[in-house]
């Protein structure tokens, strides 16, 4: 571990957190990883992060920066280098009510964006979790709740404040630093800093929300059911399917969101359900966005889920693809698969607009080894269906490597994402590290 320098600028006086401190033990690591930095710097503002990375640079420490801690891929921390925590940097307003336009600060909670913005009957789909940060999900991506009626979060990202590797804080736009803007939205993590977004919500207040279980065969005729059934659903029909082992059968619990109050579009949406197989229908309601991302999610992270993790993008569901996925949840090292239906509102957006181009595909499937199982059982059972895939999502990848990027960021994007980096972050700070 490095050690803890001796002389602090005065801007950062009595904000550094060192291993002897008390708030070091909540400070220290991710939702998947323990980390040892030899500082954490719990910033209240874009100037703490500047000097921050000023400090970092002048005694050659590594940088991570952390808003929620949830990132896969642990690198919200490290061992013996500076972590910039943006938990204080949690505001969240309404700036323009008439056009929807919510400023969210980057170290804030989705439960506390959903809570906010329920007094004013406004949404933001968001993941699926109220405990995940707003920076890393805003700059990646955004696969939540609302996802087919809304899109993914960066698709309505409309201003983005950072603070660039250099220090420097910049407003980027559709008018002002728009490559800046573009890359932010699905690529911002190592290349900039994202302080606080300006985020055009949805008017949305009560929602339909189902809870089903269904029995899979081997052949993964369920799924198949299911990738059909969402083909044809309502654009406010999103679903969500946790595919896992119980016993020698594969069963699949599906959650399913409807992005309306009206009993009879929420009925309409949710009857296919019975369809899909020997199905049991465990619970139906109407109830707030905000209930989805509860406040109760709120908690500390202490590296308390060492998971490895990767995913890819389904167009479609073929028979190969679904017998695949079943005989992961079943092998004697078994994953858990989840799938997230895309195709709607994702779709609807142009594949150069934003730094993530998949707009075509209809499924994102993650999969994931618990211990004791490590990064062999989980590449041992994905490699038969990564050829089936066709792209990546960079949140749901814990071993971010030249491939993973080139599956993430394919062509042109790449390209362009590479040259953007090179250009706000010269000398890589941001860059992620290898542990």
């Amino acid at each position: 571990m490095n050690a803890v320098p001796r002389r602090v600028p005065a801007g950062l006086a009595g904000k550094l957190v060192t291993p002897g401190d008390r708030r070091y033990g909540a400070l220290r690591s991710t939702y998947t990883r323990v980390g040892s930095p030899a500082l954490v710097v719990p910033a209240e503002s874009a100037g703490d992060v500047a000097q921050a990375l000023a400090f970092a640079a002048e005694h050659r420490l590594h940088v991570s920066v952390r808003s929620g801690g949830h990132g896969l891929a642990g690198a919200a921390t490290n061992d013996g280098g500076l972590v910039i925590d943006l938990g204080a940097m949690r505001g969240v307003r309404v700036l323009d009510r008439e056009a929807r336009i919510v400023r969210v600060e980057a170290g804030a909670r989705w439960a506390e964006v959903a809570h906010a913005l329920a007094a004013h009957g406004l949404a933001i789909s968001s993941g699926d979790h109220g405990n995940v940060g707003v920076g890393g999900l805003a700059t990646g991506g955004g696969i939540g709740w609302l996802v087919r009626s809304y899109g993914l979060t960066i698709d309505h990202v409309r201003a983005v404040e950072v603070v660039l590797a250099d220090g420097s804080v910049v407003r980027a736009d559709a008018g002002h630093e728009p490559d800046l803007l573009w890359v932010m939205r699905g690529a911002g993590s190592g290349t900039a800093i994202a302080t606080a977004f300006e985020i055009e919500a949805v008017e949305l207040g009560r929602i339909g929300y189902a809870e089903a279980t269904v029995v899979v065969d081997s052949a993964g005729t369920a799924l198949r059911r299911w990738a059909a059934m969402m083909a044809a659903a309502p654009r406010e029909l999103s679903t969500a399917v946790n595919l896992s082992a119980q016993g020698s059968l594969a069963v699949a619990s599906v959650n399913a969101v409807v992005a309306s109050d009206s009993e009879s579009v929420i009925r309409g949406a949710l009857e296919p359900l019975a369809s899909l197989g020997d199905t049991v229908l465990d619970q139906a309601y109407v109830l707030p966005y905000s209930q989805l991302l509860s406040t109760a999610q709120l908690h500390r992270h202490h590296g308390q889920m060492p998971v490895v993790t990767t995913n890819g993008l389904l167009t479609r569901m073929t028979s190969e693809a679904a017998r695949g996925l079943v005989a992961a949840v079943t092998a004697p090292e078994p994953l858990l698969i989840q799938m997230r239906s895309l195709g709607g509102a994702v779709n609807d957006t142009d594949p150069a607009a934003t730094a993530y181009p998949h707009r075509h595909q209809r499924t994102l499937v993650t999969a994931t080894a618990f211990p004791p199982g490590d990064r062999e059982t989980l590449s041992a059972a994905w490699k038969p269906l990564l050829p089936l895939t066709d792209g990546a999502y960079v949140n749901f990848e814990s071993d971010p490597d030249e491939e993973t990027f080139a599956r993430t960021y394919p062509g042109a994007t790449g390209a362009r994402v590479a040259e953007l980096r090179r250009r706000y972050d010269p000398d890589g700070v941001l860059r992620p590290r290898s542990r």
